[in-house]
């Protein structure tokens, strides 16, 4: 997929929108990694190549069709997460102990 069309699938409201929607459907952990990737795209320093990556993954996470349906219970979220953690693996000098904080912060409004 070319870096065009993938930033056709993601948007800053998309991605807030389908977390607040489904945040207990989808599970604290990937919603943890989900806000782990976004905060670590907000940073200053982070390069462009690395955006890249953190929008395919968030993009894949609010698209509608996935490789497993993410409707099927148990199973549905396995590729999303999948994929976030290929690119947390990829841009993990990006998350430090800031994104995990703000992370956190906004998991305890979600599921605290």
């Amino acid at each position: 997929m070319k870096k065009s069309n993938i930033k056709s699938y993601y948007s800053e409201k998309g991605f807030w929108d389908k977390l607040k929607k489904y945040a207990k459907v989808i599970g604290k952990n990937i919603v943890e990694k989900a806000l782990w990737l976004y905060y670590a795209m907000e940073k200053p320093n982070c390069p462009s190549w690395a955006k890249t990556v953190i929008i395919g993954a968030l993009a894949y996470l609010i698209f509608p069709v996935d490789a497993v349906p993410d409707i099927i219970p148990g199973v549905g979220y396995t590729d999303d997460m999948g994929l976030m953690m290929a690119a947390i693996g990829t841009v993990s000098f990006l998350i430090d102990k800031d994104v995990k904080k703000k992370a956190n912060e906004k998991l305890s409004d979600w599921f605290d």
